[in-house]
């Protein structure tokens, strides 16, 4: 009997890992866009003006013409996969998604994560409030008070800045920007702590709402797109994508359409 089961369910056996090892490899990021025609990006939809969902309901900002840029170029269709901020780099690893175009800074701890093509713009911290207390600071050494409560989003660098540079103030994590801006508003926090796109968004759609924000930056980040770290063959895809749309002044248009030209505030819900 051993030498009957060696002898037929041993090939099957070999077999049946051999067919499992291809499908791992289909599964790479790259693999799975060739064989379905599909980009799946995952995005926040919720940091304006970079990305979030019109009032009619459509995915817009420049991380979603930058995603629309990527498919076009593989000559694919882009399905973009909303997801909560602190969710994507998970997704990510999990395969859900193909890559993470969403305002994500790139540090050393994400890039223990995945595999950065980039940056396409560069931001910085800021702090939106409506107390002068608060608007005056000018150093990192300011934020770090007991009396300080700072809303910021969860998983964010906003929030690791907060813990790092502040363990003393009271962080509140929040889930988008909308949720941040509120508490500000409603006194329920002393300010948000964003990237400076974000917090002056804020001011332009609350004109009335007395809000404010530092004059200068208190960091200098880059924003890069996140990739597989196991899949060298799309990261080099990528990058030669972003930098063919560098050359060609299209990055720079999409800076010039949603950071500059603010005539896409309508479309905010």
């Amino acid at each position: 009997m051993p030498n009957l089961v060696k002898r037929f369910l041993l090939p099957c056996f070999m077999a049946l890992t051999m067919g499992l090892s291809g499908l791992a490899q289909a599964g790479d990021a790259l693999q799975r866009i060739i064989d379905f025609d599909v980009l799946k990006v995952g995005i926040s939809m919720t940091q304006p003006p970079l990305n979030f969902t019109s009032r009619d309901g459509k995915p817009m900002g420049m991380d979603v013409d930058m995603a629309k840029a990527m498919a076009a170029a593989m000559k694919v269709r882009l399905e973009v996969v909303p997801l909560p901020f602190g969710d994507l780099m998970t997704a990510l690893e999990d395969d859900k998604v193909d890559m993470v175009i969403s305002g994500m800074s790139i540090t050393p701890e994400r890039t223990e994560m995945a595999s950065f093509v980039g940056p396409y713009m560069m931001s910085g911290k800021s702090i939106l409030t409506k107390k002068d207390t608060v608007a005056t600071i000018s150093s990192t050494e300011e934020v770090n008070r007991p009396t300080l409560k700072l809303a910021a989003l969860r998983n964010s660098t906003s929030a690791a800045f907060i813990r790092e540079v502040a363990p003393e103030a009271q962080l509140v994590e929040v889930e988008d920007y909308d949720d941040g801006v509120a508490m500000v508003m409603n006194d329920k926090a002393d300010g948000m702590v964003a990237d400076m796109p974000a917090c002056a968004l804020a001011i332009l759609r609350y004109p009335n709402a007395g809000l404010t924000m530092l004059s200068e930056p208190l960091t200098v980040e880059p924003l890069g797109i996140a990739v597989s770290k196991d899949d060298a063959q799309f990261v080099n895809l990528i990058e030669n994508y972003l930098d063919a749309y560098e050359k060609l002044g299209v990055v720079n248009k999409m800076r010039k359409k949603w950071l500059e030209d603010k005539s896409w505030v309508v479309a905010l819900p």
